[in-house]
């Protein structure tokens, strides 16, 4: 990382993904309450509303008028397209093939900060990307039973792509925004498409406002959206994209662990040979390569 300790990175990264890995059980006994598309609205707009609150003294940092198309495009893709297609992607295939096949979303930012960013790709964090890719899907391998649609796969590519897309974008226009209004206004601009949707396609009277429900609600407005996605951009703006992108491969594996707590669902040999598979790709992406022998003398003698 460019701009924070090695510690820091460290602490940002493990935050991220066990917030990320155990929002999953969480949300799941929520959404027994609630319709999907309501909730997946609320959890966003409110978090950008109490976000925007958080920074009206920061208001002249917002430059709305000159910002405007990026706070769009990065709500649309982080948050519209990404939750939205998520949820309805669900209802066709199984959680677990889903999952995997969003997953592919670190190797698509490998790939596309590679292209549009000019990030380095060798074929030592290529083959990481590759690993960890099939990590998550040794470790969701159990869990592929039930009715597969082909809607189901377009949508959850369509999910990976919108997320590589969001992460790359902010990573290459995000030196032009503050990073805490670029977090706000797009749950701001994703919370009110997806509550627009739900509303039109969904009734409220169907949410059950138990303890249940109301503790996924902050959770996700609190922690899931808000600031989880400050630590995210922290993290992309901080160093290579593509990094980054990498430890989101552990998100499946701590998903699993709360799964296995909360839930009670198995615990399975395809864990462990998942993150043998996933500490090796964690490793690979980061591992910075020897200097040659030229190189190396040439740095002794500066």
């Amino acid at each position: 990382m460019n701009s924070l300790s090695r510690t820091k990175t460290l602490l940002l990264i493990s935050f991220l993904v066990i917030v990320w890995g155990t929002s999953w059980p969480i949300y799941k006994i929520a959404l027994a309450y609630t319709p999907p598309l309501l909730f997946a609205g609320m959890r966003t707009l409110i978090g950008g509303m109490l976000i925007a609150i958080l920074l009206l003294p920061k208001l002249k940092s917002l430059k709305l008028k000159e910002n405007w198309p990026v706070y769009v495009i990065s709500g649309i893709l982080n948050v519209a397209l990404f939750y939205g297609l998520q949820t309805v992607g669900l209802m066709y295939m199984p959680s677990g093939l889903f999952s995997v096949i969003v997953y592919l979303q670190p190797v698509l930012v490998g790939i596309f900060a590679w292209l549009w960013l000019g990030e380095r790709m060798t074929a030592v964090k290529m083959i990481g990307l590759a690993l960890g890719f099939l990590g998550v899907a040794t470790v969701s391998a159990g869990g592929f039973s039930g009715h597969i649609a082909v809607l189901g796969i377009v949508f959850a590519c369509l999910t990976a792509l919108s997320w590589a897309g969001g992460a790359v974008y902010v990573k290459k226009v995000g030196s032009r925004v503050d990073s805490l209004w670029l977090v706000a206004c797009q749950c701001l601009i994703g919370g009110i498409v997806l509550t627009a949707a739900g509303t039109a396609t969904e009734s409220w009277s169907a949410i059950t406002w138990n303890a249940s429900y109301v503790f996924g609600l902050v959770f996700g407005i609190v922690l899931g959206i808000s600031v989880s996605w400050v630590v995210y951009f922290t993290l992309v703006y901080a160093g290579d994209a593509s990094k980054v992108a990498s430890y989101t491969f552990l998100v499946p594996l701590i998903s699993v662990f709360s799964g296995t707590i909360v839930l009670g669902e198995p615990f399975t040999v395809y864990l462990v040979a998942g993150l043998a598979l996933i500490g090796v790709s964690i490793f690979l992406v980061n591992r910075k390569p020897k200097p040659s022998r030229g190189t190396a003398a040439a740095l002794r003698s500066a």
